[in-house]
């Protein structure tokens, strides 16, 4: 793996190559994408189905394209006990974090009459994409589902490419039964998400479209978008460590390689103070590099996008890596809390040497759904509050409005908005209707009156 000095050139290297690989330089896929989301809003079932068969499976039709409880069921009896077991537990750890970031609705109430507060109400239907075809992720459909779940989503629809056969992963089919989601459609790609956008006759429009996919998936979300909302536009996977001389070198490459293994894309980058560890780091990974599975994806994926970078200073490794606002960050320092305390973008930070990025993944329970490309600077990861949405509550008295009725005439006569002055003057000069003695009760569940 190459070992290049940190400078500011080789950092303004980087983070040019790096920004290569956002869905938006992709600029040849997006008029295919346009015309499949088009031809799904005008033809709804027809053209889903048309570039189902034409892209993932030649047997499905609008009477099969949704899974059927018997194919569910079919999953389930014949999948791994073990490893439903480790779903479970999984599910678990991942719900117990999420209920932990509910928001409720407030209100604060003044002595002049004066109410202000804000309602949090879920969306009502929401839509799942989970990649399928060459890989199947249920740990994804864990992540999409349950903090809709945890938000009070009434609907959450998901939506797969079934393989040749016309069968749907049933790892993805496992997930959804612990989860309890039985509204599945067999369709992936631009495709789908275009159907979840604006419906067809089978499919449902939705409010908002999360879940990951390959770049068809990813611009087909950028052309929807604002028709729905959509959770992000994810690019590749990355991953960024910051390591001093205390690291041990077989864990940060292992690590380093658990990021390189998804595709040839995906980014994979060391910062450390110590050379020493920089040159064990690089032996260490052409070792697992002999042993693992994927080893061509890897090799690939670190001569592309693959540096260990040898920094002068903590702190200089540290701009670093607020700079490239990595999807995930490792910090194994020998105080990774202090190094974690100035660390301003990152998706999601593991630290110490027991805290590796695929325990974020799969169990621990904060949400592997990050935002990459160095959009970690303004967005957050997938949550709870992903699936709400607020709305504000005004309520003043008589006697409070009058108390600033002056003030608001002159505000918006000084935008030029004589009717706003007007709603305003006519109370002044006539009477104000009551909103009545309520009582108003603030739960989870959002406010009573």
């Amino acid at each position: 793996m190459r070992i290049v000095r940190l400078t500011t050139e080789t950092r303004k290297d980087i983070l040019t190559g790096l920004l290569k690989r956002s869905p938006d330089q992709y600029g040849e896929y997006e008029q295919t994408v346009r015309e499949i989301v088009k031809a799904i809003r005008e033809n709804g079932d027809r053209a889903l189905i048309e570039y189902t068969n034409r892209f993932d499976c030649e047997r499905i039709k609008p009477s099969n394209i949704r899974v059927t409880e018997a194919e569910t069921e079919a999953a389930v009896a014949g999948f791994d006990r073990e490893l439903y077991a480790v779903m479970e537990r999984a599910a678990q750890s991942i719900r117990a974090f999420h209920e932990k970031q509910r928001s409720n609705s407030w209100i604060t109430m003044e002595k002049d009459g004066t109410l202000l507060g804000q309602k949090v109400t879920a969306l009502e239907k929401v839509g799942v994409y989970v990649p399928g075809g060459k890989a199947a992720y249920p740990s994804s459909t864990l992540m999409c589902v349950i903090p809709a779940q945890v938000a009070g989503v009434e609907r959450i629809v998901m939506t797969t490419p079934a393989d040749k056969e016309g069968m749907v992963s049933p790892s993805t089919l496992v997930a959804a039964h612990i989860l309890g989601i039985t509204e599945i459609y067999k369709a992936g790609g631009a495709q789908a998400v275009a159907a979840l956008a604006f419906g067809t006759e089978t499919v449902p429009k939705v409010d908002k479209i999360v879940g990951p996919g390959n770049i068809f998936v990813a611009l087909a979300k950028k052309a929807v978008f604002g028709h729905v909302s959509i959770d992000s536009i994810a690019g590749p996977s990355e991953i960024l460590i910051i390591a001093d001389e205390t690291a041990n070198p077989r864990f940060v490459a292992a690590d380093l390689l658990s990021q390189a293994e998804h595709d040839e894309m995906a980014s994979a980058i060391l910062i450390t103070t110590s050379r020493e560890l920089a040159e064990k780091v690089s032996l260490e990974v052409d070792d697992f590099l002999l042993k693992l599975e994927r080893r061509d994806i890897i090799k690939k994926s670190l001569n592309n996008y693959g540096y260990i970078l040898v920094a002068d200073s903590m702190e200089d490794a540290i701009d670093t890596a607020n700079d490239i606002a990595s999807e995930h960050l490792e910090i194994l320092t020998a105080d990774p809390y202090e190094i974690m305390t100035r660390i301003r973008n990152a998706g999601a930070i593991f630290l110490g040497e027991n805290s590796s990025e695929p325990l974020g993944d799969y169990y621990a329970g904060p949400n592997h759904v990050l935002p990459t490309n160095g959009t970690a600077k303004f967005f957050s990861p997938l949550s709870v509050d992903s699936f709400t949405k607020r709305s504000s509550i005004i309520s003043y008295s008589k006697e409070a409005l009058l108390s600033v009725s002056d003030d608001i005439i002159r505000f918006a006569e000084a935008e030029g908005l004589t009717a706003h002055a007007n709603s305003i003057r006519v109370r002044k000069e006539g009477s104000v209707g009551r909103v009545g003695n309520r009582r108003i009760v603030i739960s989870q569940r959002g406010i009573r009156i």
